[in-house]
C-alpha cells in the first residue's frame, strides 16, 4: 500500500525559518559583517555565534558590541573572538547608551575593517540567523541598499509566544510611523537587515540621533529619503528565549516622538 502524504495540522503555526541556502561564488564569499549588540546575553550569545559561524558564508565575520554587561556577555565575547580567530571582533563600551549607539559603534566598526555589507542583528536569538544567506543573495540580485528580514510582508509571521497586546502595539507602531513619515517599507520598524556598505556610507553614521529602536526607523527613513533602494523578504520572528526585553518607557518615548523630528529635519534638509 502506498503511504499517503500526511498533511499539516491547520491548528499548528506555520514555520518559514528556512535552511540556509547556498549560495553562488562569489556571492557566497562576500565581505560580510554582522553587527550584534549586546547587554546581559550571557546564555544568547555563545547560541547566536555557533549558529552564524556554521553558515555556508566564508566571509561572514561577527563585530559584538557589548556595553558593559553585568552578567559577564563581554567577557564570553572575547572567549569566542580567541576560538575563532580572525573571525570575530569585540567592541566593549563602558556603560549602557543605547541600541542606535551601540549599532553606529559597531557599523563604523565594520566599515572601517573594510566590510562589503553589514547586517543587523539581535542577540537574543528572535532574528533567525538562517536567513542570511538570503538576504545576501537578495542584495546582490537585487543591486538593493538594503534588503529587510519583514514580519509584514506576505510569507512573513510572528512567533505564536507573542500576545496579543504586543502584536497590536507592534502593528500600530509600523501604521503609526509609516503614516507619519509616508514611507513606503512594510515592516518600518525592523531590526534584521542587511545593508550594502555603499549605503551607509550615504546616510552619514555619526550624525545619527536615535538612541533605542527609533534607531531603526531614522535608517529606514534616511535610506528611503537618500534614494536608497529598499527590498524586504518575509521571515519568520521568533521569541526571545532568554533574558528580558531592553523596551522600557524612556525608549517608547522616543520611538512615538521621533518620527516628528525625522520628518522636520529631512524637509530642513
Amino acid at each position: 500500500m502506498t503511504a499517503q502524504p500526511s498533511h499539516p495540522d491547520p491548528s499548528e503555526p506555520v514555520r518559514v525559518t528556512p535552511e540556509p541556502v547556498a549560495l553562488p561564488e562569489p556571492w557566497a564569499s562576500s565581505p560580510l559583517t554582522v553587527v550584534v549588540p549586546t547587554y546581559n546575553e550571557a546564555a544568547n550569545l555563545p547560541v547566536l555565534t555557533a549558529q552564524l559561524m556554521a553558515l555556508p558564508l566564508p566571509g561572514l565575520h561577527l563585530v559584538v558590541v557589548d556595553d558593559n554587561s553585568p552578567d559577564g556577555t563581554g567577557e564570553i565575547a572575547d572567549k569566542l573572538a580567541l576560538e575563532h580567530p580572525g573571525r570575530i571582533t569585540v567592541v566593549h563600551r563602558t556603560r549602557k547608551d543605547g541600541l542606535g549607539r551601540a549599532y553606529v559603534a559597531g557599523m563604523t566598526r565594520a566599515l572601517e575593517d573594510g566590510a562589503g555589507f553589514v547586517a543587523q542583528m539581535d542577540a537574543d536569538l528572535s532574528h533567525p540567523a538562517g536567513y542570511l544567506p538570503q538576504l545576501l543573495g537578495t542584495l546582490h540580485s537585487t543591486n538593493a541598499g538594503v534588503v529587510i528580514g519583514s514580519r509584514y510582508v506576505p510569507g512573513g509571521s510572528l512567533s505564536e509566544h507573542w500576545g496579543m497586546r504586543r502584536r497590536l502595539l507592534s502593528g500600530w507602531a509600523n501604521t503609526y510611523v509609516k503614516t507619519v513619515l509616508s514611507i513606503p517599507v512594510r515592516d518600518v520598524t525592523a531590526g534584521f537587515k542587511l545593508w550594502r556598505a555603499s549605503a551607509l556610507h550615504t546616510l552619514d553614521l555619526p550624525s545619527i540621533e536615535s538612541t533605542g529602536y527609533a534607531f531603526q526607523v531614522e535608517m529606514h527613513y534616511r535610506a528611503y529619503r537618500r534614494g536608497q533602494k529598499i527590498v524586504e523578504i518575509p521571515i519568520h520572528f521568533e521569541d526571545r528565549v532568554e533574558g528580558s526585553s531592553k523596551l522600557d518607557g524612556a525608549v517608547a518615548l522616543e520611538a512615538a516622538l521621533r518620527p516628528l523630528r525625522l520628518r522636520r529635519s529631512e524637509r530642513r534638509r
